[in-house]
């Protein structure tokens, strides 16, 4: 192998174990903000068992890995020389959007993001025939659109049976604190999958490049590659993301824990059977599908459908904005081949660094990831005296009932009492005459 050659494969496995290592802090938040905003974990503790669950999760399948590693792009078409600069300038793509949207504080699809950066730069540096769109079509796009749908539809259906099955103390303003300890469960198996989904898409990406460049024959990861995207994803997962956490958390502080409990279950089930069958879908948007299902399966609460559809609309840019970067990218190795990779990477970090920098200057962490409501999270909103429910109005009305009774035979006692007191007045009465 050329020398030239080496470097670009080595430079793209750091460039997608950086990725990887984005994917996990800009995605803690859809596992651990409903729990931090709620008490049920700290938040150090959080990230630091989101860490522990995405490192295990990332062991236990790689049918997604497989998709990406042999479906997505006709890898068979395209020139060992060239798929490795496509693939590096997709990652900028994907790099660039995961930073951007981090530093802005919004859940964006860091899948999509990888997605659309590889697709643009083989669309630029092979062309539009090497994706294979039916792939594209049928284990992205439709998951992206029905993932999201099921998750909400779960959601709201577990949150009904919720409030349904269990009873509200009328002493507390929501007497299922117990789901709060449901929610320690449920928020680790949503990290859990989330392991098993995202970090496999940096496996795939890795053997992939292997692939094409003669390094292995089967499409299935190699135990270091696994191994290291697994240590990777839960590095960044550690790190917590706090801006991201602060905006989906403090806007879902509102949100009881019946509906968390109900929101992150549905999450992790959704995640969990699409991992098994393939599908590389988005965690971001299946757990804000099951936080807009939960609000709507909760009496009192919700849902501001227009913040909703703002987030939609940042799902729906990831996409190309990814893509375009990834494009861009690859044009200049089109253009100016191995110094275009040099000035690919020198561009990758001057972005890295500046938003790096940027952030600094309002930095987030677990200290202060809680103190201000963020108003792009604002997806859900619970009224603060929300109507009673049946069992509380029969209460009522069963009360109302007994004041008026109470009230009657005081009533009739006090007239009792005055015509006993007329008829004892009476005859002394008579007899002073």
């Amino acid at each position: 192998m050329e020398t030239a050659t080496l470097i670009i494969v080595v430079l793209t496995i750091a460039l997608a174990l950086f990725f990887d290592f984005t994917n996990g802090f800009h995605d803690t938040a859809n596992a651990m903000a409903t729990p931090i905003a709620t008490g049920a974990l700290k938040p150090k503790v959080a990230v630091l068992l989101a860490a522990v669950l995405n490192l295990v999760g990332a062991f236990l399948s790689t049918e997604v890995a497989k998709t990406i590693s042999g479906g997505i792009i006709h890898e068979e078409d395209i020139s060992s020389s060239i798929l490795p600069a496509v693939i590096f300038a997709g990652l900028i793509g994907a790099i660039t959007w995961n930073m951007i949207t981090w530093l802005l504080g919004l859940p964006s699809s860091s899948s999509h993001a990888l997605f659309g950066g590889l697709i643009g730069a083989t669309i630029v540096g092979v062309g539009a025939t090497a994706v294979n769109f039916s792939v594209v079509v049928s284990k992205v796009v439709l998951p992206a659109v029905i993932a999201p749908l099921t998750a909400g539809i779960i959601a709201f259906t577990a949150t009904k049976l919720a409030y349904a099955i269990t009873r509200r103390y009328d002493s507390k303003p929501d007497g299922r604190d117990g789901f709060r300890v449901g929610q320690i469960f449920t928020s680790s198996l949503v990290a859990l999958a989330h392991g098993t989904n995202d970090a496999q898409k940096t496996m795939g990406v890795i053997t992939l490049l292997l692939i094409t460049v003669g390094w292995q024959t089967s499409d299935e990861p190699e135990l270091w590659v696994i191994v290291a995207c697994a240590v990777t994803i839960a590095l960044g997962t550690y790190m917590g993301g706090w801006r991201i956490i602060r905006t989906l958390g403090k806007g879902l502080t509102d949100v009881k824990p019946a509906q968390g409990f109900s929101a992150e279950s549905s999450t992790a089930a959704t995640i969990l059977a699409s991992s098994a069958l393939g599908f590389a879908l988005s965690t971001t948007q299946v757990a804000s599908g099951s936080v807009i299902g939960s609000g709507l399966g909760r009496r009192g609460s919700k849902v501001r459908w227009r913040t909703a559809g703002r987030i939609m609309i940042g799902w729906i840019l990831t996409l190309p904005a990814a893509g375009g970067v990834g494009a861009l990218a690859a044009l200049l190795v089109v253009w100016f081949g191995v110094w275009g990779i040099a000035v690919d990477a020198v561009l990758a970090v001057a972005i890295i660094a500046g938003l790096f920098l940027r952030s600094r200057r309002d930095e987030v962490n677990a200290g202060n990831a809680m103190s201000e409501v963020a108003h792009s999270g604002k997806a859900v909103k619970v009224k603060r005296n929300p109507p009673p429910t049946r069992r509380q109005r029969a209460i009522a009305r069963d009360e109302a009932r007994q004041r008026a009774a109470q009230a009657a035979e005081a009533k009739k006692a006090a007239k009792a009492a005055k015509a006993a007191e007329r008829s004892s007045r009476g005859p002394r009465d008579g007899a002073g005459a």
